[in-house]
């Protein structure tokens, strides 16, 4: 394998070459994704939205729907080319999922505990598959001293599932300054067709990625011109696409574990992505900038560079 790669003195760069082609199996596999994502339905309308919270929370009353604008957005709204210099600037983590919002400020008839019960009770009834409810203790900040549980009540979340649809309800600990008592969020499930897309799209990155390490690596070996220069930037490229992932993905498996998640988060953003887009996009840069000093003319096959044949002396 060192020998196919060039590289038969090396006792590291059959890692390297699987690390290469891991990160690049890795990104297509999120491109993909993200592609099959849009085979979703979309997201449920004022009056679609109405009628579910009815049909979980009978006699409340919705004062106000803020439909999705797509299945995806950048600050509640659709990604726009306008938004790319935003998203670069360490400001991506406000690429997320989309959902339709329903406002309920009617002032809850029982206790939060009742009513959380309620809900899940109606849940089951019409066929949801309910998780556990996630408990957030409301806390109280004072300047300089941090902030403390506040000791009343909590603000309470149940999250469930049913076909292509998920649902966030949320009961807050005290209204919000506009007299919000109770929020429901309604977005859609992963789609069938994410995951062989994902697997199909990953496979053929890593793939090409394998082989565009080899053919570089087997073009720089010694006496290339440029030879330091490309190991640099690959070595850079490796940093600014690892790094992403390596921060990432610890925190988004904690974040899973901490709280029910009926549709997971996707793939690209346990990659890091678009939240560290920047180091993806000055890894790409430095990548391409290496490939194209790998095109460079070998010393060694430099016409100058050969000896002439006796008989032409």
């Amino acid at each position: 394998m060192r020998e196919r790669l060039g590289r038969p003195e090396s006792r590291t760069v059959i890692v390297w070459a699987a690390l290469t082609a891991l990160i690049c199996g890795l990104f297509s596999a999120a491109l993909a994704t993200w592609g099959a994502w849009h085979t979703a339905r979309p997201l449920p309308d004022a009056a679609e939205t109405t009628a579910l919270v009815a049909e979980l929370l009978p006699g409340y009353e919705v004062n106000e729907i803020d439909p999705g604008a797509a299945l995806f957005t950048f600050y509640s709204q659709p990604l726009r080319p306008r938004n790319l210099k935003s998203l670069l600037l360490l400001d991506g983590g406000e690429y997320q999922q989309g959902s339709s919002v329903a406002t309920v400020r009617t002032a809850p008839r029982a206790a939060q505990q009742e009513m959380v019960a309620l809900a899940e009770r109606r849940l089951r009834e019409t066929g949801w598959r309910t998780f556990p409810p996630h408990v957030t203790p409301e806390l109280t900040c004072r300047a300089g001293g941090g902030c403390t549980p506040a000791g009343g009540p909590d603000n309470v979340s149940v999250v469930a599932r049913r076909d292509d649809t998920g649902v966030d309800i949320h009961w807050l600990a005290n209204p919000s300054i506009d007299g919000t008592h109770l929020t429901v969020a309604v977005y859609r499930d992963t789609p069938p067709a994410v995951l062989p897309a994902g697997i199909g799209g990953g496979l053929v990155g890593a793939l090409l990625g394998g082989l565009v390490f080899a053919w570089a690596s087997r073009r720089t070996r010694h006496p290339h011109p440029a030879a330091n220069g490309v190991t640099v930037l690959y070595a850079v490229t490796m940093l600014f696409w690892w790094a992403p992932v390596l921060l990432a993905a610890p925190q988004l498996l904690g974040h899973h574990r901490d709280e029910p998640h009926p549709v997971w988060h996707p793939l690209w953003e346990w990659l890091g992505q678009p939240a560290l887009s920047l180091f993806f996009v000055v890894g790409a840069g430095c990548a391409l900038f290496a490939l194209a000093l790998a095109m460079v003319p070998r010393r060694d096959t430099d016409p100058l560079a050969t000896p002439a044949p006796e008989f032409a002396r």
